[in-house]
């Protein structure tokens, strides 16, 4: 008598079910499971009310949680099914799989003695490919699959056949080249003498059924200790977490994956009419999704699929044919629904539950606790969250996830708000994926709750920083983070470095974050008022280095990135003057030096004069002015049309300006066409890429203005005002739309009062 072997393919409905009918046939007194043996402590979890597939066991270094691997079960897994089946027998279930211990630490050496793996030969492949099937995912249904949902007449007879395709596999091909196969043989072996010495023969085994011929092979316990003889080893820590279908399939990234998780589970779960049951799940999802799906399509799409099996020669339909059905009769032939199919139902976004009583690193039990007490239920599909940061509950959501991300729990996204630009309004995009639990157990190392780690590594990289932006990003995430105790070891790094550092463009680049930061700190209440001090003296720097830096021969592309620069500067400017006047003032002045300074590039004069017209500090007079002496006939056409990018391009609205200041399309105009031809050719790509940008309505208007000329003489005499508006601004008529604009900005009107825009 031998030991019940029983070769599976991992996650396949159908070895699953031959699992249970075989163990129900059989009674072994134990059962061992593929997996590693570090979890047999935690297999009678696997009972608990609380415990919903799909999950994984996880086995990190205890010293590393970085380095960790899954086994991940799904409830068709018919590892799964073997657990349970062995809990409600009353009967010994153990994990005899090669230890995570030495796994986990063979992934972290190159040189440990042994060739290198190769490739291992697809095994469902080659059998498919030898029955005449060019699709291994169609073979395995037709001959497991669909060999009926109900009871299995000889629950022994797939496994027989399935060994014995093996073997001869084996000795076609060889062992695969897989020097970690011949290990982790060797230590299953060692299980199963041990299985033996307390059981008899009597026990079974679920594997994988490659592995079946190996198991079978008499070798002698010396061979088998030779080959795990010198294996490396750590010390490992294990857990359940949840796991989700989708990262059961191969686009996921697991090794032992599968296409369609959920058409798998739904194949498990119906007892009876499987593609009648699809079809009519398929038909809701559409029908939730606003499309006219009504029982005669599912009755439609049901004989086209059993039709188009027939003509295959295949036993009942599989997905391939239900899902040709689908496109056919419910989605009108479009792919569009059809997608939505395969990424809800083929594949889905299933996440399992783990008890409370699995062990955890302190700081995931600290998550858990404010999970629930905020209602952010960890879910595996894509969902908004919009937030209003003046509810203290959702301010509360705000900081947690903004935690989480400084830590590398990135659970959430933060995502452009559709409905408000405000600065009390917040969008993230959560998901839930397993790794996630991977980058808690890392973070562990930085304190038991959240709070206290996302402070202790707030300071340890303000410590290693080595840029001045490094660390005006880090005060900036602190601040959203709700990180006060954290922020003196930032700001003391950020003082350091901003004095050290000479670099205007860095300089610049810092500014605006440190700016957004201030603004933050006004909104959620944090006292950012070192951080004040430290932006101003940042803001004086920039405005005394700035002239000279502009002025030192820039190329295109360095002229392009300190264009990038200025505009960051003049909108920090604006942020930090609400308590500083002096600064707008000097910046006024920086700015009016930029534009009237000849040696400065044309791209960044044009920019400067743009900035100071719309602040209302440079008249339309001296603009046209220096719009004048920038595009005269004697400059050089490449630097005029820089100018005319800076001036008019990017998402400034310059083509607006254009379409209402007809004086300064008239100046532009009359250069562009006094342009020589060689010249012209050689700026043409600037002038598209300016007004190249603008809205198609803008650009009409613009030709017209142009075909039927830029408003006769007033367009070029100086000081006329161009048809359709008034020499001198009308305070009457500007007034009469104040009481518009409070109520605007109204509570009532959405904005809210004191609520910034962006």
């Amino acid at each position: 008598m031998s030991p019940l072997l029983l070769g599976v393919r991992h996650h396949g409905p159908g070895s699953a079910r031959a699992v249970r009918a075989a163990l129900d046939a059989a009674k072994p007194a134990a059962v061992l499971v593929e997996g590693p043996p570090e979890g047999d402590a935690l297999l009678g979890l696997a009972a608990h009310p609380g415990m919903r597939p799909p999950v994984a066991l996880l086995a990190h270094a205890a010293d590393d949680p970085g380095r960790a691997a899954f086994w991940p079960l799904a409830g068709f897994s018919p590892e799964w099914i073997a657990i349970r089946w062995a809990q409600e027998a009353g009967v010994p279930v153990r994990f005899m799989d090669l230890p995570a211990a030495h796994t986990l630490a063979r992934r972290e050496e190159d040189g440990d003695g042994q060739e290198p793996d190769s490739v291992r030969v697809d095994p469902l492949a080659v059998l498919a490919d030898t029955a005449g099937y060019d699709d291994p995912e169609r073979w395995w249904e037709d001959v497991v699959e669909h060999r009926g949902t109900g009871a299995v007449p000889d629950p022994m007879a797939a496994f027989e056949a399935l060994g014995e395709a093996m073997g001869a596999l084996r000795e076609a091909y060889g062992d695969g080249g897989q020097a970690r196969d011949l290990v982790r043989e060797a230590y299953m072996r060692q299980r199963m003498r041990a299985a033996r010495r307390e059981f008899g023969d009597a026990y079974a085994v679920v594997c994988g059924a490659w592995h079946v011929p190996a198991l079978r092979t008499r070798t002698t316990a010396a061979a088998d200790k030779a080959l795990l003889t010198g294996l490396p080893k750590l010390k490992v820590e294990t857990t359940w977490v949840p796991w989700t279908h989708r990262r059961l399939a191969r686009a996921g990234g697991y090794g032992a994956g599968i296409t369609s998780p959920g058409w798998y589970a739904h194949l498990f779960a119906a007892r009876d009419r499987p593609v009648e049951r699809w079809l009519t799940k398929v038909a809701g999802l559409l029908r939730e999704e606003d499309r006219q799906v009504s029982p005669a399509h599912v009755i439609e799409a049901v004989r086209l699929a059993e039709t188009l099996a027939a003509m295959r020669g295949r036993p009942l339909p599989g997905l391939t044919e239900t899902l040709e059905a689908v496109r056919a009769v419910m989605c009108d032939g479009s792919e569009v629904p059809l997608a939505l199919i395969e990424d809800r139902l083929v594949v889905g976004d299933v996440l399992g539950e783990v008890p409370d009583t699995a062990p955890v690193v302190p700081l995931q039990r600290d998550l858990t606790r404010r999970q629930r007490s905020l209602r952010l239920k960890p879910e595996a599909q894509d969902r908004e969250l919009e937030l209003d940061l003046r509810k203290e509950t959702d301010a509360a959501k705000s900081l947690l996830l903004h935690r989480l991300r400084l830590l590398g729990v990135d659970w959430g996204i933060p995502v452009a708000s559709r409905g408000s630009t405000g600065t009390f309004r917040e969008t993230w995009r959560l998901r839930w994926e397993p790794e996630l639990s991977v980058r808690v157990a890392e973070a562990g190392i930085w304190g038991t709750t959240v709070l206290a780690a996302a402070t202790a590594k707030a300071e340890a990289d303000a410590a290693g920083a080595e840029e001045l932006g490094e660390v005006t990003a880090l005060a900036e995430r602190c601040l959203l983070a709700g990180l006060s105790e954290a922020l003196p070891a930032v700001l003391r790094a950020l003082a350091d470095r901003a004095a050290l550092d000479t670099d205007v463009a860095r300089l610049a680049k810092a500014l605006p974050a440190l700016a957004r930061s201030l603004r933050y700190g006004d909104v959620r209440g944090t006292d950012a008022a070192a951080l004040g001090t430290v932006a101003a003296g940042l803001a004086e720097r920039i405005c005394v280095a700035l002239p000279p830096a502009c002025a030192a021969g820039l190329d295109a592309d360095a002229a392009g990135e300190l264009r990038g620069h200025v505009d960051g500067v003049h909108g920090a400017v604006g942020l930090l003057a609400d308590t500083d006047e002096g600064l707008r003032e000097r910046w006024s002045a920086v700015l009016g030096t930029l534009a009237g300074r000849e040696t400065v590039p044309g791209l960044i004069r044009g920019r400067a004069v743009r900035l100071l017209l719309d602040d209302g500090r440079l008249p339309a007079e001296e603009t046209a002015r220096l719009m004048g002496l920038a595009l005269s006939p004697a400059g050089d056409p490449a630097d005029a049309a820089g100018w005319i990018e800076g001036f008019a391009g990017g998402s400034s609205g310059g083509g607006t300006l254009l379409v209402h200041d007809e004086r300064l399309l008239g100046l532009i105009d009359g250069w562009l066409t006094g342009v020589p031809e060689r010249a012209f050719t050689d700026v043409l790509p600037l002038l598209r890429r300016t007004f190249g940008a603008y809205e198609p309505g803008v650009k009409r208007t613009l030709g017209e203005l142009v075909r039927r000329g830029p408003g006769g003489a007033s367009a070029t005499v100086p000081g006329a005002a161009p048809e359709g508006f008034a020499p001198d601004l009308d305070a009457e008529r500007a007034d009469a739309v104040v009481e518009l604009v409070r109520m605007l900005l109204s509570p009532a009107g959405g904005v809210g009062v004191g609520v910034g825009v962006a």
